[in-house]
């Protein structure tokens, strides 16, 4: 059963809340990221990409960069831009976009339900940036940003956040620059969080839904932790990981495409054909078309969009991972027509969120930087949930849920 544990959280005064929080770390290069900085000292850019200090080209994986994490944590701490609640909470974050607002109740997940599965996981990680995460982890010695799990929603959940959310004014309230709104609620109540400990804990199993390997790299520094602590008992704040948990009822993902450099020795002409053999085709033209049903796909080649439908009997409706439209183009046309065969390491392939529009695709075919683009039917919450149930694994980059967490209106200190 899911543990969900109140921390005294280290948060920013609530004059400089929308100017600490910031995109996560994995969403933006260093380029862009010195860019979104600029003119605003108090980011936690600053501490989540402290790359941003140096000069232009640094490795952002020097150990002098992540030690410049930790001087300005400190920093943060010691300005009072980043400063303790004195007491353990529970906390409330909202995000709105386009007229939708999910509610996700913000404490800390347990290094043990990672271990033993309960904390369920759909992605592979790779062991490079787990890496990453983890020295980030290791030298701040706090989860500067929080993780983006699931749970199967439960009515008496959800009345109590009603509750908070009627009868409490959020303690930050603003709209980021991209047009989502967040809101923050800090849960103070002793036997309200109590409650919500106790109703958590008859939940089978969450689900990480964002940040897979924030979520590997923070149960791995915990699991470090206990191992050199001889007097080890259980209940130090290195066995909890920062988390926003959200009803699955309430999320939303979005399409996650592709993009491809060649045509593996094709003509446009001889690619259309191939791709016949397992698709329907039919050219739709200059204007974007976007899949609107399971196997279907469009592809933007040479100035033309195309819609591809999967001809029956090139899929198995009883294979979890087999059906997914991931899948699907992966066997039929990355990897059959293209030569892909692993899209976690081949520099062929690209991945473009759905939040970027399919005019991203268009751009960057008309660019020439790429010669084709396909789209995709997002996935579903239940698809993720029975996948990561079964104890299989989604094939990279299949799930894009925005709008992404803020990071910085929380952090977790593992002391």
């Amino acid at each position: 059963m899911a543990i969900l544990k109140p921390f005294k959280g280290l948060r920013p005064p609530v004059e400089l809340a929308s100017k600490v929080a910031s995109r996560p770390y994995d969403v933006l290069n260093s380029d862009e990221a010195r860019i979104e900085a600029e003119g605003n000292p108090y980011t936690l850019l600053h501490i989540i990409k402290p790359e941003i200090d140096f000069p232009a080209g640094t490795d952002e994986h020097d150990e002098a960069v992540y030690r410049k994490a930790s001087e300005n944590l400190n920093l943060w701490r010691n300005k009072n831009w980043l400063v303790r609640d004195s007491a353990e909470r529970l906390y409330i974050y909202a995000q709105t976009m386009e007229g939708r607002t999910q509610y996700g109740i913000v404490g800390c997940a347990s290094v043990d339900d990672y271990l033993n599965g309960v904390i369920r996981k759909h992605e592979l990680t790779r062991s490079d940036k787990e890496e990453d995460r983890m020295k980030h982890v290791r030298i701040t010695n706090a989860n500067m940003e929080p993780v983006f799990f699931a749970y199967p929603a439960v009515k008496e959940l959800d009345a109590i956040v009603e509750k908070i959310v009627a009868t409490q004014s959020p303690v930050y309230d603003f709209v980021a620059e991209d047009g989502f709104g967040h809101h923050f609620w800090v849960v103070a109540d002793t036997s309200t969080i109590e409650e919500i400990v106790r109703l958590f804990a008859l939940i089978p199993a969450t689900y990480v839904a964002d940040g897979h390997h924030r979520t590997a790299a923070a149960a791995l520094v915990g699991n470090e932790k206990r191992a050199k602590n001889p007097n080890h008992t259980g209940d130090e704040e290195y066995n909890y990981f920062l988390a926003v948990h959200f009803p699955d009822n309430q999320l939303k993902i979005i399409d996650y495409n592709r993009t491809v450099k060649d045509l593996n020795g094709l003509t446009a002409v001889e690619l259309v054909d191939k791709i016949g053999e397992d698709f329907e085709v039919q050219k739709i033209g200059s204007e974007i078309f976007k899949p609107d049903q399971l196997h279907t796909f469009s592809m933007y080649l040479e100035g033309e969009w195309y819609q591809l439908v999967t001809k029956p009997g090139r899929y198995n409706d009883n294979d979890p991972i087999g059906v997914l439209d991931v899948t699907i183009l992966s066997n039929l046309i990355l990897d059959k027509i293209l030569g892909i065969k692993d899209l976690r390491t081949d520099k062929r392939v690209d991945f473009v969120g759905g939040i970027r529009g399919l005019g991203e695709l268009k751009g960057r075919v008309d660019s020439g930087d790429m010669k084709v683009a396909f789209a995709l039917y997002p996935v579903s919450m239940k698809q993720l949930i029975d996948i990561a149930d079964s104890g299989n694994i989604m094939p990279p980059k299949t799930t894009w849920f925005e709008p992404k967490l803020r990071s910085g209106l929380v952090v977790h200190e593992l002391d």
